[in-house]
């Protein structure tokens, strides 16, 4: 037996023995996740930087630290709320009786963890798991292996026995995937999501499927460029725009495209004074990353396309591996750049003629995992939620959705499968039982046989009236 398998095993066993962890046990496991966060931030945010090359220790405070401290928080104030019994109405037909609904642990959760944010995408689904009353395992990414150094000996000292980090390529990632968990979730590329899904098929264990897409931005007619450009910014050089969640194309009235570009360019100088000093801005995460950049980019430019670099490019980029936000103008439509994920700082802008051409555009196209509108046209935005389907929406901002704890977060069609965060995410990680409950005194013994009864065939012609 592998070391994998061995420990999964050793899950199972640790689940029949607790199959139903209490308030207090799960409430202590979680606010001992909490303080570990707390205790071990510094070094997180230390070896986040040294997985990246350069990554603000501020930007990880605030894209992944902070939301799973608010995480948790919410996870504590609800827990109580969310293990009680929930109570359905009975028919009364079935009377007397009662019937209800109990959260109940599935049993040994497994989740697989990407590089883009290291800390936010394990523990955000780790403390879903755990609220819910689960074993878990986690496989962590092998890009990141200076964070996982510190995520697990804090996972072990805040969880214990009930969790376990697993290490290692895609060949480890293969046979964890393999294994008959009571529930598999990943995040990562859609490529991948197929083989993940094709494996858990096997055991017929059910899946999570966080994945990505091409997360479109639709600027209106009505929309006040200066105001929505650093929101539209903010959401896309957030860790050099390797966020699954990351606009991935602008669509902008033809109009506007050029005074676009130049408030683009602006705010970015804003955010990023002297960019080739600037600490706040992340790095590429690896050479293979910056290399496929590197190939959409020459693939696009020798098509013809613009490239409109909002900040000179170093001469040392290729060590670095830091591009500043790269704007791509009149990209022909079967280029690479508009078909695959970018997940990082280029960013295509599409002029259009008419609204109604720019939603067609969004809707020829897969499902993405956000939608991003911006304006203040009330019409318009009933229009595009009610006609273009997407795992999430912000309106007039990027990005924010997904830090709303009380919000579901997942994809839909190509982009994911199922949905976590909030009371979503406890649900997700629990089985709804249904319970019936009767006294001693049943109404249903009316419907058992013989059925030759006057009295069973007038109840039968009066239910079936």
């Amino acid at each position: 037996m592998s070391f994998i398998a061995n420990q999964f095993q050793q899950h199972q066993q640790a689940f029949f023995a607790e199959p139903y962890p209490d308030l207090q046990t799960r409430r202590r496991r979680l606010l001992q996740l909490s303080a570990a966060l707390k205790t071990h931030s510094d070094a997180l945010c230390q070896a986040v930087a040294a997985d990246f090359g350069q990554r603000s220790h501020d930007e990880t405070r605030l894209l992944e630290i902070s939301p799973c401290l608010q995480g948790l928080s919410y996870q504590l104030a609800h827990l109580k709320q969310w293990l009680k019994p929930e109570k359905r109405k009975v028919h009364y037909t079935f009377a007397p009786a009662s019937n209800r609904v109990l959260a109940q642990p599935l049993g040994v959760v497994g989740i697989i963890v990407p590089w883009n944010y290291p800390i936010f995408l394990a523990i955000s689904p780790l403390m879903a798991a755990i609220a819910a009353g689960n074993q878990v395992m986690l496989k962590l990414s092998e890009f990141t292996p200076a964070t996982n150094r510190v995520l697990i000996p804090l996972c072990q000292a805040a969880l214990g026995d009930c969790v376990s980090i697993i290490e290692g390529d895609a060949g480890v990632a293969a046979e964890f995937a393999a294994l008959p968990f009571d529930h598999l979730l990943f995040t990562g590329s859609t490529a991948v999501g197929y083989k993940v899904m094709q494996a858990a098929a096997l055991n017929l264990t059910p899946v999570t499927l966080e994945l990505g897409g091409k997360s479109p931005v639709l600027i209106a007619p009505d929309a006040n460029l200066a105001r929505i450009s650093e929101r539209l910014l903010f959401g896309k050089t957030a860790n050099a725009g390797q966020t699954c969640v990351a606009p991935d194309y602008v669509l902008v009235p033809r109009a506007m495209q050029d005074a676009l570009v130049a408030q683009l360019q602006a705010d970015f100088k804003r955010f990023y004074p002297n960019f080739a000093d600037n600490s706040d801005y992340s790095a590429v995460i690896n050479d293979r990353q910056y290399q496929r950049l590197q190939r959409l980019l020459h693939e696009v430019e020798l098509s013809g396309a613009q490239l409109v670099r909002c900040a000179p490019v170093d001469e040392n980029t290729a060590t670095t591996r830091r591009l500043p936000l790269i704007l791509v103008l009149n990209a022909p439509a079967d280029c690479q750049l508009l078909q695959e994920e970018i997940f990082g700082p280029v960013l295509p802008i599409i002029a259009y003629d008419s609204v109604e051409q720019a939603i067609t555009y969004i809707r020829q196209r897969p499902k993405p995992l956000a939608f991003y509108l911006m304006s203040d046209d009330k019409p318009l935005m009933e229009k595009v939620l009610t006609q273009i389907q997407a795992g999430g929406v912000c309106i007039n901002d990027t990005l924010l959705h997904v830090a709303q704890e009380d919000l579901p977060f997942g994809g839909v069609g190509p982009s994911g499968l199922g949905h976590y965060h909030g009371p979503e995410g406890f649900k997700r990680f629990s089985h709804l039982k249904a319970i019936h409950q009767k006294g001693r005194f049943s109404s249903s013994r009316f419907i058992y046989p013989p059925f030759d009864r006057p009295l069973f065939k007038a109840l039968l012609k009066w239910l079936s009236r």
